[in-house]
């Protein structure tokens, strides 16, 4: 199966959960010709086909209910229920059961390909490094969220630099195009349950986002609230593609089991309700870009929270410390290196297939 056979394989499956947008899908298409972390990041589908087979020792480690389409992108902000900023992964719309060497690889191979293209000072051998090294601290910790007060203040600096500007994000917002059709009932009764009271006036917009969830319904609900704007989004959620991938059974969409018993400090505002995932939208909810960092000790330092953090998730799995423990001393010391180096070829060598096929 060719790359652009997978992808119209995948869609079609795709189009069997949900109401696909087919002007998205063209979107998405051109993105995945950018650049091969664009393409990696549309692509965890084909990733599911192809790491097994390319990476066949890894594949038979421990399994833990973990990220699936984790890469550097997969991080950000938020506000806890007493208000406290986070980092952390925020997106979860693949999680499935599956080796716990996969986000390890994937996440690495992300941040090797993002060196290729942009301006990361850290050497791959120093991201593996620092990712593992965050990684086995994690596990060995017992976990521990991201909770940026009264620690991680070096992290809490860079996150408040890297929050959007409150007006220009609300101005973005307000030039979206309201949706011509009503929303969903499921998703206009979901967010009614989200609101600080009733019979609060809404607009409804269209708004895409991201490149690996493009092509699912979206709406974006924005409301006049007590002298300020309030936003909430739905997205409609399917199973991880590592279903279609792997032909593995079908465990329904894991996003809200895997919030419920990782590591961390969750955000009040996302809940999965029938099938639409709700959240908040705000300027303190924003990534932190591994490029815009501009010494290589912040670079290197944010790559071993990631690893960090891709542990507090997997101690979500019961007796996965001790298993990917025991799995981790067994293997040599430049595993994940190898991997990723195979990976990236490999990643690389399907961006130029797609790019090809598709001209």
């Amino acid at each position: 199966m060719t790359i652009v056979e997978a992808t119209r394989d995948v869609e079609q499956w795709i189009g069997k959960h949900v109401a696909v947008v087919r002007d998205q899908l063209t979107t998405k298409h051109k993105k995945m010709e950018h650049d091969p972390i664009q393409f990696l990041r549309g692509t965890f589908y084909r990733w599911a086909q192809l790491w097994p087979i390319v990476c066949k020792d890894l594949a038979k480690s421990p399994n833990v209910l973990a990220v699936g389409d984790l890469h550097i992108a997969s991080f950000g902000t938020w506000r806890d229920v007493f208000g406290r900023l986070v980092w952390g992964v925020d997106d979860f719309d693949e999680a499935y059961t599956m080796p716990y060497t996969s986000d390890l690889v994937r996440l690495a191979t992300s941040a090797v390909l993002d060196a290729d293209e942009a301006n990361v000072r850290v050497a791959p051998r120093s991201m593996c490094d620092a990712i593992l090294e965050g990684y086995l601290d994690g596990l060995k910790s017992g976990g521990r969220p991201f909770v940026l007060e009264e620690r991680h203040k070096w992290l809490r600096s860079i996150a408040l630099n890297h929050l959007d500007d409150p007006p220009e994000f609300w101005k973005k917002l307000d030039d979206l195009p309201s949706v011509k059709k009503t929303a969903p009932l499921a998703v206009l009764q979901a967010i009614t349950r989200m609101l600080p009271e009733p019979h609060v006036p809404l607009r409804i917009v269209r708004r895409t986002a991201g490149i690996g969830s493009l092509g699912r319904p979206r709406y974006v609900t924005i409301a006049e609230w007590r002298g300020g704007q309030i936003a909430l989004e739905a997205k409609a959620a399917l199973p991880s593609a590592y279903v279609w991938a792997r032909s593995a059974p079908n465990k329904g969409i894991l996003y809200q089991q895997i919030l419920s018993c990782a590591s961390r400090c969750p955000d009040p505002f996302v809940q999965l309700e029938k099938g639409w995932l709700i959240r908040r939208l705000a300027p303190d909810s924003s990534p932190i870009d591994l490029e815009s960092l501009a010494t290589h000790k912040d670079q290197e330092r944010l790559l071993t929270a990631m690893g960090r953090e891709a542990a507090n998730v997997h101690l979500g799995t019961r007796g996965a410390d001790k298993a990917i423990l025991a799995d981790l001393r067994k293997r040599r010391a430049a595993w994940l290196q190898s991997a990723v180096m195979d990976m990236r070829k490999t990643i690389r060598s399907e961006w130029k297939d797609w790019k090809r096929r598709r001209t």
